[in-house]
């Protein structure tokens, strides 16, 4: 008698899909972590203040907010294959902007642009990722997804770093444009249409879509999550370059093999995580993964002169605490919505997690204080914030993970073949 084949063995094509997702929220994610490293660099070159870069950051997610809420209505409405190369083809014109800007108000109206398109992309990409996999194994597929965010620090960061260091800010971006172009095409060629959703039934206009969506009284507690999930990263990112090089003494040089130290090893950290939580829990990992963020926040934000291999460490414990939240609250929060609004619903979650990481943001740079020396004021006073949210993410959780068993509902459909290899 043959062996029975293993259970949630992905096929070749769903291998295939996640690498591709993957490697398109590498591009996202790198066009958006690059901005906070290159501060020490922008704000003397264009002469701005913290908070007007601050205003460079925030206004991705300003626009990538309005983005988000304008297009849920239609989410469901297209082909997601489709609808991801429409917004992508936005993405790499407002990252070509970033490139060629010149002064604070065409940098500021190029991140506008590149939120308008960008900040949709993950909507889409969770929306997919719903559709197609099954929640008893979306913490793996979260998990491989969320390397990008890892491989953005081993590959991206520092190889941008490089770039700003021998050439200037612009180059990263430029730099860019080279990967977002063959992901593109590896999109348009090879991923197979994501239409089941289409079958289902439809509301009769996209705003009645969009209304109903909004206004459907189980999705409340996740849409309040996801707007304080982002709030550490929002708060904390922006200034985290200047913080290192002005309060903790490492030499903009170092940025990048903190960087890469730090995503090395994240880059394993996001498959082990998401197998942890289809195991152990998604609930159980969020909590384990709030515990470890808590205190190296309460360390990082409070933290003096120190060697630059303590710095590292800190780091490498700290992004290990924020994976550990990352990956088991998408896959928790994703068993939420009803399949017919899976588009709309993960754009309205785009949406308000743009417009509360705007706030964050705005509201660190309202609070920093930058000396005369350089160095920042009242960066733990953001880290004390930060520590609250997440004691409150916590609870919010629990009662989400009440509503929602960790057990599958029925696939949308099986777009992608589920032959096993």
């Amino acid at each position: 008698m043959a062996a029975a084949k293993p259970k949630h063995v992905f096929s070749r094509y769903q291998k295939f899909l996640i690498a591709t997702l993957a490697f398109l929220q590498f591009t996202i994610i790198l066009d958006f972590m690059i901005v906070s490293p290159l501060g020490a660099m922008v704000m003397p070159k264009l002469h701005i203040t913290p908070q007007q870069f601050a205003w460079v950051v925030s206004s991705y997610a300003f626009s990538a907010s309005a983005s988000g809420l304008l297009s849920a209505g239609f989410a469901d409405r297209f082909d997601r294959k489709r609808l991801l190369l429409f917004f992508y083809t936005g993405f790499t014109i407002g990252t070509l902007l970033c490139g060629l800007a010149t002064t604070y108000p065409m940098l500021l109206m190029a991140r506008i642009v590149t939120g308008l398109f960008g900040g949709v992309i993950g909507s889409v990409v969770m929306a997919i990722a719903t559709d197609l996999f099954a929640l008893e194994v979306r913490g793996r597929v979260m998990g491989f997804i969320q390397t990008a965010f890892a491989a953005s620090q081993v590959l991206g960061l520092p190889t941008a770093l490089y770039f700003a260091n021998h050439w200037d800010w612009h180059a990263p971006f430029l730099a860019i444009i080279a990967v977002i172009v063959p992901v593109g095409l590896l999109i348009m060629l090879g991923m197979k249409p994501v239409t089941a959703h289409l079958l289902l039934k439809q509301e009769r206009s996209p705003f009645s879509h969009l209304v109903h969506t909004v206004t459907q009284p189980r999705y409340r507690l996740a849409f309040l999550l996801v707007m304080l999930l982002p709030t550490g990263g929002y708060m904390l990112m922006p200034f985290g370059t200047a913080f290192m090089v002005n309060n903790v003494g490492v030499p903009f040089t170092a940025l990048p093999t903190i960087y890469l130290v730090t995503g090395l090893f994240t880059v394993f950290v996001g498959p082990v995580v998401g197998r942890v939580s289809d195991s152990f829990g998604k609930f159980n990992t969020f909590c384990i993964g709030s515990a470890v963020s808590f205190v190296m926040v309460a360390i990082w934000t409070n933290i003096g002169h120190s060697p630059l291999i303590e710095v590292i460490v800190i780091n490498v414990v700290m992004f290990v605490g924020i994976f550990s939240r990352i990956i088991p609250s998408q896959a928790l929060i994703s068993a939420v919505p009803d399949p017919a609004q899976r588009g709309a619903f993960n754009a309205i979650n785009a949406s308000l997690q743009q417009f509360a990481g705007a706030i964050s943001a705005a509201i660190a740079g309202w609070m920093i204080v930058e000396q005369p020396s350089g160095s920042l004021s009242h960066f733990n006073w953001l880290g004390y914030i930060v520590m609250a949210i997440l004691l409150v993410s916590v609870t919010l959780m629990y009662f989400l993970h009440k509503s929602v068993p960790e057990r599958s509902r029925p696939a949308v459909a099986a777009n992608a073949s589920t032959e096993t290899v």
